[in-house]
């Protein structure tokens, strides 16, 4: 929806978020009850307490999820790009502020109309590094890694690059306490009545951080619209009702940097390289369980590969008890040419159950949810099926994995096999002998425009390029002539 609307130039266009669900009076949140197959797989949990929790999870039909999964995400990026109302994004869903929201972005639409305002005066290579900011002060989920390059590319703005997003997350604090980060993981309605996005902005903005002259869909700049929020009811009612109803600090939710910082708020996405990334992965280093974490805030793995080139294989495996503390579990074949580019909650979710969970890593060329937890490498690049040395691993490969939550710097890499350890430069020669694993192979379901996609995609930037069709490196490739820009 929001490529759509980047691409309506100087068409005007508000963007209506969805809003959230609500949590359920008594039950598991929309986040943990996803784990119920695992759980019961593992006998921890009864077939009719799982149909019970998992009716009871959404408390109301329609929004997105209690966490900062994609959806949730998204609803933020929009209002950061200044694409939706302010503090429209994780409004209840269907709940009279959610439609009214809906009533007064139709008023906006008509005063953008009125002002000769399109979509281009929105969007700017500014609001999308405001929207990386809101991104990063969030800790949203890495989809948006992906999602945000495509939404730029569709207004014919520069695309962020992998080293932006590090840049930007290195500097810009997390200030949101909401699930699955933590610590305490506030349900995201509860984050809208803490004050949502233009909360956030409001320190963001203390600090320094955000560009407030961008022009958002109110017809205003985003400078006004805080002003307006700081001084308005509807921030002060809300947090109010917060406080009243759920009898939480407002303050808890939605932290200053100093107060998230001496309540342990850490930033959430880090990009490590490799000689098993060379291109990148991503990790939300959050979300690994802080009894892992050394006292200098970096985690560090070492253990031997478990390779699989199915996510189902991947999952009969760690319900069946044959994944071990320690491991490393490798899915291969995940990314644009072998699955679509698919998401493997259900990995996480299964391991999640194990006794000895936090001690087992994954690395993977697909990508996960937002509500993923634990030690779990996504988005390595290049992918399997596009030579990457991620295909070239096998059964036993010693894997170390050194994550630095203080500097947001991290390494995969191989640095031995079965026979014993050696280092990562000699891994880096090892890999290079080495032939792609023999099994490596598209899911056989993969449909062929699937395939045609990926390597599309694989020609227009690739996964950090976010996965669009750019049509003049794609004519250039194929040896026509490219659209030379003016």
């Amino acid at each position: 929806m929001m490529m759509a609307l980047a691409s309506a130039g100087s068409l005007p266009a508000v963007l209506v978020p969805g809003g959230v669900t609500l949590l359920p009076e008594a039950g598991e949140d929309a986040g943990k009850v996803q784990t119920i197959g695992a759980r019961f797989a593992q006998q921890q949990i009864t077939l009719e307490y799982a149909a019970e929790v998992g009716c009871r999870a959404c408390a109301s039909p329609g929004g997105g999820c209690q966490f900062l999964g994609t959806a949730a995400t998204s609803q933020v990026v929009a209002e950061a790009l200044g694409l939706s109302l302010p503090h429209t994004a994780l409004a209840p869903s269907g709940q009279p502020i959610w439609l009214d929201a809906a009533a007064r972005s139709a008023r906006a639409l008509m005063r953008m109309h009125q002002l000769h305002m399109g979509v281009a005066d929105v969007l700017t290579s500014a609001s999308i590094r405001n929207a990386m900011v809101l991104h990063a002060a969030f800790g949203g989920s890495t989809n948006l890694l992906i999602h945000l390059p495509a939404v730029a590319f569709s207004a014919r703005l520069p695309r962020p690059s992998v080293d932006e997003w590090a840049e930007i997350n290195r500097h810009v604090p997390r200030l949101v306490d909401a699930l699955p980060n933590g610590p305490r993981g506030f349900a995201t309605v509860q984050v809208f009545l803490a004050g949502g996005v233009p909360e956030v902005m409001l320190h963001l903005r203390g600090a320094g951080l955000l560009d407030t002259g961008v022009k958002t869909v109110s017809g205003e700049t985003l400078g006004a619209c805080l002003d307006w929020w700081q001084q308005s009811e509807r921030r002060q009612s809300l947090r109010q009702a917060l406080t009243e109803q759920d009898g939480i600090d407002p303050d808890d939710v939605i932290m200053a940097p100093d107060r998230a910082r001496s309540r342990g708020l850490t930033s959430t996405v880090c990009f490590p390289l490799g000689n098993l990334a060379p291109e990148g992965a991503v990790i939300k280093s959050t979300a690994i369980d802080p009894s892992l974490i050394d006292e200098d805030n970096v985690y560090r793995h070492r253990g031997p590969a478990r390779v699989f080139v199915t996510e189902a294989a991947a999952i009969q495996a760690i319900k069946n008890g044959s994944v071990a503390q320690g491991d490393v579990v490798v899915l291969i074949c995940g990314g644009p040419a072998g699955a679509g580019m698919q998401e493997i909650y259900q990995i996480t979710s299964a391991l999640k159950q194990l006794p000895h969970c936090k001690h087992v890593a994954l690395l993977t060329d697909a990508r996960f949810s937002g509500v993923s937890t634990g030690a779990c490498v996504g988005h390595i690049s290049p992918e399997a099926l596009a030579g990457g040395p991620i295909g070239k691993i096998v059964e036993g490969d010693q894997i170390e994995i050194v994550i630095d939550r203080d500097r947001l710097t991290g390494t995969v890499n191989l640095v031995g096999d079965a026979a014993g350890l050696y280092g990562p430069d000699e891994g880096s020669r090892t890999l290079a002998m080495r032939e792609p694993r023999a099994d490596l192979r598209p899911h056989p379901a993969l449909p062929d425009d699937t395939r045609l996609w990926a390597a599309l995609v694989q020609a227009s930037g690739g996964v950090w390029g976010g996965c669009v069709y750019d049509t003049d490196r794609i004519v250039a490739r194929l040896g026509g002539t490219a659209k030379t820009e003016p």
